[in-house]
């Protein structure tokens, strides 16, 4: 494979693990306006209206509040399955050994990303403040978006871009699970505060005293 098109694979799986299916819309439409060599399944009218129907519903609920884990959770081997079918569809006519590395390569890339943005999402569920979610949430799209688009029309700062993403994203999973694994002690540990004082503050106790 091309320099070119490696920036292009990268770029198409990383994005994929935010959003696969707005991936599969932008690269319909790049694609359908000659901006890069896409295969007509990608770029039929039919897959449009289904790649863009589905990032509708996911577009709301990855704003909402535990909603978005769910929906990432359910996505986790989604994701990664899109971006491979994509990256083999984009080589489709390289011969086999490329497009399985291709679709390895972009899958992977896709579970990276993904793992980042499951993890920034949960712990920012285990905070009460709820707007933090429509402004990552949107963030997210909105640099799928771009990636995406500098993978079509200029693939070799998309590769460095995406090298630059999926560090970022494997050290957001580990905040991510520190967060999240700190903020659930706490909890517990007040948790376990309340009931001690309930139980200190019972009639049978005072009884018992007396």
């Amino acid at each position: 494979m091309t320099v070119t098109l490696v920036g292009l694979i990268a770029g198409v799986g990383w994005a994929s693990g935010i959003s696969v299916y707005l991936v599969a819309g932008l690269v319909g439409v790049f694609g359908r306006l000659g901006m890069v060599d896409v295969p007509e399944a990608l770029t039929s009218t039919p897959v449009l209206a289904v790649a863009f129907g589905l990032f509708a519903i996911e577009f709301v609920a990855d704003k909402v509040p535990y909603l978005d884990s769910v929906w990432d959770a359910v996505h986790t081997v989604l994701r990664p399955v899109g971006a491979g079918a994509i990256g083999a569809l984009l080589t489709g006519d390289l011969g086999q050994g490329v497009q399985l590395g291709a679709a390895l390569s972009s899958g992977g890339l896709s579970l990276v990303s993904h793992g980042g943005k499951a993890a920034l999402h949960a712990a920012s569920n285990s905070s009460p403040e709820p707007v933090s979610n429509v402004l990552l949430s949107t963030a997210e799209q909105g640099l799928a978006g771009v990636v995406v688009w500098l993978a079509v029309t200029n693939p070799v700062v998309a590769l460095v871009v995406v090298l630059v993403l999926s560090a970022l994203a494997v050290w957001l999973l580990w905040w991510g699970v520190r967060i999240v694994r700190r903020r659930l002690r706490r909890r517990r540990a007040r948790g376990s505060g309340a009931e001690a004082a309930v139980d200190a503050a019972s009639p049978e106790d005072a009884t018992t005293s007396r």
